[in-house]
């Protein structure tokens, strides 16, 4: 490995169990691209002047390197995932073998490259704004009936109301959608994110 590793990755691909050699060639692929390696949300991050390039993380089925900015990627090879439908900018390029990260080095390098082209150029990718996403009726009732309630949502921050949004809508169920909403109120009204 070269001089730019980071101890606190070496400890994180120990600990990569089935994955860890697949994790070991993602890491040699982000680090032969010159970027930074640091330790962000307990997964190993690549950076360009402080700016988020890929991360390496494992699932139960598969590791991936994902792309903050996949969404901008051309992804002429095919091989970007969207890892679900609420996700906007970033995409997955998904392993499930060392072996198979081999093959696929020099496209992954080129899209690294692509990546930091991207971030260089200063491009952005252009988010839906939150009225975009679906209302659950049981949440715009409460929204409704609880003037504090709506004043309180619009005060978060964009990011914040789509948590909530999304978490709402995700439940099947409208006693589930309701139960979700109940139980969010007092964090809304508090000025909190769903995470908080």
């Amino acid at each position: 490995m070269k001089k730019n590793t980071n101890p606190k990755v070496d400890a994180y691909v120990d600990k990569a169990g089935p994955w860890q050699a697949a994790v070991r060639n993602m890491r040699a692929i982000a680090l032969d691209c010159e970027l930074n390696e640091e330790l962000k949300w307990g997964v190993p991050c690549y950076t360009l002047n402080d700016a988020n390039i890929v991360l390496l993380h494992t699932f139960k089925e598969y590791c991936a390197i994902l792309f903050f900015k996949g969404a901008l990627l051309k992804d002429e090879e095919g091989v970007l995932v969207q890892q679900t439908k609420n996700v906007q900018a970033a995409r997955q390029i998904r392993f499930t073998s060392a072996s198979q990260v081999d093959e696929l080095k020099a496209v992954v390098k080129a899209y690294i490259q692509e990546a930091i082209g991207v971030e260089k150029a200063g491009l952005q990718v252009e988010f839906k704004e939150t009225a975009d996403f679906d209302m659950p009726e049981e949440f715009q009732a409460k929204l409704d009936d609880l003037p504090q309630l709506q004043e309180a949502f619009e005060a978060l921050t964009p990011g914040r109301q789509r948590a909530y949004l999304l978490h709402f809508a995700s439940a099947k169920q409208s006693r589930t959608r309701s139960a979700r909403v109940e139980q969010c109120i007092p964090h809304i009204l508090a000025g909190k994110g769903l995470k908080d």
